[in-house]
């Protein structure tokens, strides 16, 4: 005999079974339904609204940059200019997004301009002395370089960040054993270096509890002074005769190579987007209309197609000598990007770092290592930093005493800022930092073809950054009072 619940079903039957899922549904609030169009539009206007703005005013800004000054410039919209736009800002960029990890714990790094400088000194001094840093260096400076590498390991496995420990240790080989100069062991040894700062920053302050901003201000000023006796005061070391490290900066891919990366870039991106929107659609997730996810896959191929066709024209103004294809800094800064992206939006550490930034006490109380995260966080800082110093190296073919300074840090600040990462800790992507290292190369670029002196440049640039850290707070208000 059959027997019947209370509800009306048999025990055996869908109904109650169906009725029991919908009950949790609603109980838990899963998102099982799809949304309109007009519905995703009503609900990105609202979250505006709301105070979630993101890079939205960062984006607007950019717009408005670009149309003015093409209106005052004949020569912005220019082949030779756009490549060389690209190539501007990119060593600020990538600092800034490196930045941009230690921002999301609502932390600061001011020192990681001049640990890009010395990053790129040591690069170019081992360049320069083919391999034999002792001879560079002096007995006395060679010691206490490598003692801070052996430092700087020993730190990062008493917080058991292991990347941390195997680049700094690689960076004592590569020292001690003095291999000849080869641009990619320099470029290597320039990472190894700037992880290892981050080694020493990040244990001051995550587990000797300094405040960031004391520690990266003594470091800034440390590091400043280590570029001085390593380069002199007064002098440059070049790097411009090596054609791999000038290359890095000033070089393009050929025209097949820059559909290749067209290809790869803009192929990854539709299938990475168009794949997981079909899944959750599958599993009856909410997801954004079908429409808008083409129409956005769309608008990006498009706009990759166009900017690859145009840097795919020779833009040399000489008939002997042909110069196209995308920048190399291009797939540099991608790279960076992807992988950063990866890390903070698919990885449990990505998660974590979120979490804590936006309350380290609840995250604490959660299990996450909370001290080994936020030294982490600045091991990324530096590492990406070295990478910075390389690219802008590259660009001005040397490195000298000011090299990482006030500005380098201070615009690699404000990129990440103005892209729309919080000053506060817990939002922010990498992508923010790309988008605000556009907005002051536009600046930079744009006043320097209309010949304004550089305090018109500092002013306009200070000015962009006071207004986007304004929008981060107005907005965050508006967050809280909104209760998101």
């Amino acid at each position: 005999m059959t027997q019947v619940s209370a509800t009306g079903s048999n025990t055996n039957g869908t109904p109650a079974e169906h009725a029991g899922t919908d009950q949790a549904i609603a109980d838990f609030g899963i998102d099982t339904t799809t949304v309109s169009t007009a519905e995703a539009v009503r609900a990105y206007l609202a979250r505006v609204r709301g105070g979630e703005i993101g890079s939205l005013p960062a984006i607007l800004g950019l717009v408005v940059l670009i149309v003015l000054f093409s209106l005052l410039s004949d020569v912005f919209f220019s082949l030779n200019n756009i490549a060389n736009l690209l190539a501007q800002g990119a060593g600020q960029t990538i600092i800034a997004m490196g930045i941009v990890y230690v921002l999301l714990l609502g932390e600061i790094d001011l020192s990681a301009g001049t640990a890009s400088g010395v990053a790129g000194a040591v690069l170019a001094m081992h360049f320069v002395d083919n391999g034999n840093l002792l001879s560079g260096m002096g007995n006395t400076v060679f010691v206490i370089f490598n003692a801070l590498l052996v430092l700087a390991a020993v730190l990062a496995g008493w917080l058991r960040i292991w990347p941390g420990v195997a680049m700094s240790l690689l960076g004592i080989v590569l020292t001690v054993c003095g291999f000849h100069a080869n641009p990619w062991i320099e470029m290597l040894l320039a990472v190894c270096v700037g992880t290892a700062i981050g080694c020493i920053t990040g244990f001051l302050i995550a587990r000797i509890g300094m405040p960031s901003f004391v520690v990266t201000l003594a470091l800034f000023l440390a590091w400043q002074g280590a570029i001085l006796q390593l380069i002199g005061q007064g002098g440059v070391l070049g790097i411009s005769s090596s054609h791999v490290l000038d290359e890095v900066a000033n070089g393009n891919l050929s025209v097949t190579g820059s559909w290749v990366l067209f290809v790869v870039a803009a192929g990854g991106y539709a299938a990475v987007t168009l794949i997981g929107h079909f899944r959750r659609r599958a599993k009856g997730l909410v997801t954004q209309p079908t429409v808008l996810v083409v129409a956005k896959v769309s608008a990006v191929g498009v706009l990759a197609a166009v900017a690859t066709a145009l840097l795919s024209v020779n833009r040399s103004p000489s008939a002997l000598i042909r110069i196209s294809g995308v920048p190399y800094v291009v797939p540099i800064v991608l790279v960076l990007l992807v992988v950063g992206t990866y890390v903070l939006n698919r990885t449990t550490y990505g998660r974590h770092l979120y979490a804590t930034g936006g309350n380290n006490e609840a995250a604490r109380r959660a299990g996450i290592n909370v001290v080994q995260l936020r030294a982490s966080a600045f091991v990324i800082c530096s590492g990406v930093a070295a990478v910075g110093a390389i690219v802008y190296s590259s660009k001005v073919g040397s490195v000298d005493p000011q090299a990482g300074g006030l500005n380098t840090l201070l615009f690699a600040v404000g990129a990440a800022v103005i892209g729309g990462t919080s000053l506060f800790g817990g939002r922010g992507r990498v992508a923010d930092a790309v988008i605000g290292g556009a907005v002051l190369a536009v600046v930079s670029n744009g006043l320097g073809l209309l010949r304004q002196p550089a305090a018109v440049v500092s002013i306009v640039t200070g000015l962009v950054l006071l207004l986007a850290a304004t929008v981060d707070a107005l907005s965050r208000r508006r967050a809280a009072a909104a209760g998101r």
